[in-house]
């Protein structure tokens, strides 16, 4: 699994969205990285991440012995998590994640939640896919397979990615999702896809975590929105919930500074 780390302190280990790739903190880590040790991995088949679990794309060694084939599912990638949480030598650290990185998060937390410290969780939800989403989660699959994703996934996902006042008053950071977005391997979109939707519903992992949480959501966000940010906070039992306004469902790339100032401020609170 690839991975970026900068700074000292406690470990905060922030899971990306999707279709990006650990990325998509890059506006956030200096502000960060004075404070804590940040760690951003490339989810299994996107970024530089290789698909069977290796370190990186084109490298042959897997950082475990699950197999390639594997059927995709959140608990595999909360597997590849964990395996670089050992590799790392952390026996806890602070996990965050946003929308797909929430998902695999909470996965964590449902498996390990001994090497959770603190949770942060980002324009995400607890609950699982309704019929509907899953079926759509499986058609984008299937095409990206089928037709690449040049082009068209990009086109589809960034009117719901970013907010209203991004694509009015942001042109710079829609360039640079799409630039992401595009970056992004058909296969890896695909597996990533098929895991979300196998994904079964967290909130009853989230009402059995003790520690300090800190739920952030995007004022705009329409894919997770305010409600169900406020779902997540009402079943964490110390959960502090944080709307950021003029942001979408990618914080860290819409609001940096406001984003980097809430989590910076939770984590001074926390220890």
């Amino acid at each position: 699994m690839h991975y970026i780390e900068s700074g000292v302190g406690t470990p905060l280990v922030l899971l990306h969205a999707f279709p990006v790739d650990a990325r998509m903190w890059n506006p956030v880590r200096a502000r960060l990285d004075e404070q804590v040790r940040v760690i951003t991995p490339d989810q299994r088949g996107l970024g530089e991440s290789a698909l069977d679990g290796s370190s990186a794309r084109g490298l042959a060694e897997p950082v475990d012995s699950r197999p390639a084939t594997e059927r995709p599912s959140i608990d595999v990638a909360a597997a590849d998590i964990i395996a670089l949480l050992d590799r790392l030598e952390l026996p806890q650290v602070v996990l965050g994640g946003c929308s797909m990185g929430g998902y695999v998060a909470m996965a964590v937390l449902r498996a390990a939640p001994e090497r959770v410290a603190g949770l942060l969780l980002v324009d995400t939800k607890a609950v699982a896919d309704n019929d509907e989403q899953r079926a759509n989660r499986f058609k984008v699959a299937d095409r990206a397979e089928r037709d690449g994703t040049s082009g068209w996934l990009a086109e589809t996902m960034l009117p719901n990615l970013l907010g209203r006042t991004t694509h009015e008053r942001r042109p710079a950071v829609v360039a640079a999702v799409r630039e992401l977005i595009d970056a992004q391997p058909p296969d890896g979109v695909a597996w990533a896809q098929r895991a979300m939707a196998g994904r079964p519903d967290s909130t009853g992992t989230l009402r059995s975590f003790p520690g300090p949480a800190l739920v952030v959501v995007g004022a705009e966000d329409t894919l997770t929105p305010p409600e169900n940010a406020r779902d997540l906070a009402t079943a964490l039992p110390e959960a502090e919930l944080v709307t950021l306004p003029d942001t979408g469902h990618l914080a860290s790339m819409e609001s940096p500074a406001a984003f980097a100032d809430a989590t910076s401020s939770w984590l001074s609170r926390i220890g």
